[in-house]
């Protein structure tokens, strides 16, 4: 663990911080320490002084234990990410802030996780669930954008800030940072190829019960069944549903290409991967950590999305190796899949998820990053 830990730090002085939100399995939690960073040049500068005398500036703000839990298995991405993440907050806090990650859903179904995170059982989850702040499926509406940079922009607005600032209020929650949560999802099922939209009817296609993802295999006339993502495998394996939709990476790190047969490489979504904070134990740090976290926070998060952007085709390699057949539609057979779900961005607006006016703003960031 300490190599790993120790590489992790190399790359990510490599990785630019981003802004969002305003700004295997394992038994035992992650838990790192060392170093210290604070808020502006001259605080700096003061931390610097003080820790070539070996003055600990951060004993006098008291230690403080961060539980956070996820739903992903070692190697995943948000795995990694989130192990880095601890390593940074315990090292510029020198150890007074641990950050214990329990990952693999080792402390239950995301669900589960964020309401205990609303409880405050545990200070934070990371983790594609809205139940509790519906508005951010908003960003979920199928074919909203076609790259990363795009991806970006929209999880780095203004509105994405309005959204996660209203989660406080309505959960008692902080979102202290938006990313990714896997890239472009992908359509698999064990029964046929999936080549147009026809193909989807009479298909059971598992969710994990999405507003948008729901709607989405509606309009493509499919019928849906929430399995949890933990239940998934089993579920597809026994046949519960025909078929699913995930990101590469997740296809991969899950092994579900040993219980589907045929994929289409749609790219139809992404998620929003929110890193929620209980906020009465986010209020009661010093500003100092706050700040710190919120840094580490915002760099968990390019790392994240780098690694999603260097691991896509290699986890695709992976399913095709295996022996799964990949289809890739055309630009005609798309548009086909875009135009029958186009009934979906009605149904949000009706719904309240979005209005009229957030709708053509996100759609103008679209248009305007290449």
């Amino acid at each position: 663990m300490k190599k790993r830990i120790a590489w992790l730090l190399c790359a990510a002085m490599a990785v630019s911080s981003l802004t969002a939100c305003g700004g295997g399995s394992s038994d035992t939690a992650v838990t790192t320490a060392a170093g210290a960073q604070t808020e502006d040049t001259k605080a700096a500068d003061t931390t610097a002084a003080a820790q070539a005398e070996g003055e600990d500036t951060y004993a006098a703000l008291g230690d403080f234990t961060m539980t956070v839990g996820h739903a992903q298995p070692e190697g995943n991405p948000r795995f990694v990410s989130m192990e880095k993440f601890a390593a940074d907050v315990a090292e510029r806090t020198n150890g007074h802030v641990t950050v214990e990650v329990y990952g693999n859903g080792q402390l239950g179904t995301e669900k589960e996780m964020l309401e205990q995170v609303v409880a405050g059982t545990v200070q934070g989850m990371r983790g594609g669930q809205f139940d509790f702040s519906p508005r951010l499926l908003m960003f979920t509406l199928p074919f909203l954008a076609q790259n990363r940079a795009q991806v970006t922009a929209l999880l780095n607005s203004d509105l994405a800030k309005k959204v996660c600032a209203e989660a406080e209020s309505e959960t008692g929650t902080v979102i202290i940072g938006l990313c990714d949560a896997g890239g472009y999802r992908q359509f698999s099922n064990s029964k046929r190829p999936i080549t147009k939209p026809e193909d989807l009817k009479g298909l059971k296609m598992r969710t994990n019960g999405m507003n948008t993802i729901d709607k989405t295999f509606m309009a493509l006339g499919a019928t849906t069944t929430t399995i949890p993502y933990s239940d998934l495998y089993m579920g597809l394996k026994t046949g519960v549903a025909d078929g699913q939709e995930n990101p590469w990476v997740n296809v991969d790190g899950m092994k579900f290409y040993e219980v589907q047969k045929y994929f289409t490489e749609v790219n139809y979504q992404f998620h929003p991967d929110p890193f929620y904070i209980n906020a009465a134990w986010w209020n009661s740090l010093p500003a100092e950590y706050q700040q710190i976290i919120k840094e580490c926070s915002d760099e968990m998060c390019a790392y994240n999305d780098q690694l999603i952007d260097e691991n896509q085709e290699a986890s695709k390699q992976v399913v095709i190796d295996a022996g799964c057949e990949v289809y890739e539609p055309t630009a005609e057979e798309l548009k086909a899949f875009q135009d029958a779900v186009a009934v979906v961005y009605e149904q949000c607006v009706a719904e309240g998820i979005l209005t009229a006016e957030e709708l053509k703003e996100m759609q103008d960031i679209v248009a305007n990053t290449k």
